[in-house]
């Protein structure tokens, strides 16, 4: 009997190491994109200006948050990503979507990085944007720990 227990001792120690294993690999952070590592150049457009819209993580709501971009890009930001948009000068205005009522409208000069900050606060069953223009410094910290939605 006893040379049973200490036969499957060490059978035993593998299986949880291999448990150990695939679950810790499942924590394994995949490497960013090619568009994400070009997108955090932050490198302006001499015709266009550029607008990120930030989402940190961990923000008030893991909700998904679909939003406008002015009239004709809609996405779905989610907290810690980010969205990198290139627009001619003028206003431009990003908006929630059905109940999502908040909204921001920015007058966006060629050649020029702008910074959105998102925070999604959950309202019942709906979730509601609000946007604040952040600074240069504190933009670019926001867009360096998320991961990139996508690209204009």
């Amino acid at each position: 009997m006893m040379s049973f227990s200490i036969s499957r001792a060490p059978e035993l120690t593998i299986s949880r190491l291999l448990f150990l294993t695939v679950l810790l690999a499942g924590c394994v952070q995949l490497p960013p994109s090619p568009q994400d590592l070009q997108a955090k150049k932050f490198e302006a457009v001499p015709d266009k200006a550029v607008i990120y819209l930030v989402r940190d993580y961990p923000d008030h709501s893991e909700r998904a948050a679909t939003i406008w971009l002015g009239d004709a890009t809609m996405i779905t930001t989610y907290a810690g990503t980010y969205y990198r948009w290139e627009v001619a000068p003028g206003a431009h205005r990003i908006t929630g979507y059905g109940a999502d009522t908040g909204s921001i409208t920015l007058r966006a000069e060629p050649g020029r990085l702008y910074f959105v900050q998102q925070r999604i606060a959950p309202l019942g069953r709906f979730a509601q944007s609000y946007f604040q223009v952040v600074s240069e410094p504190q933009g670019r910290t926001a867009v360096m720990r998320a991961v990139l939605l996508g690209g204009s």
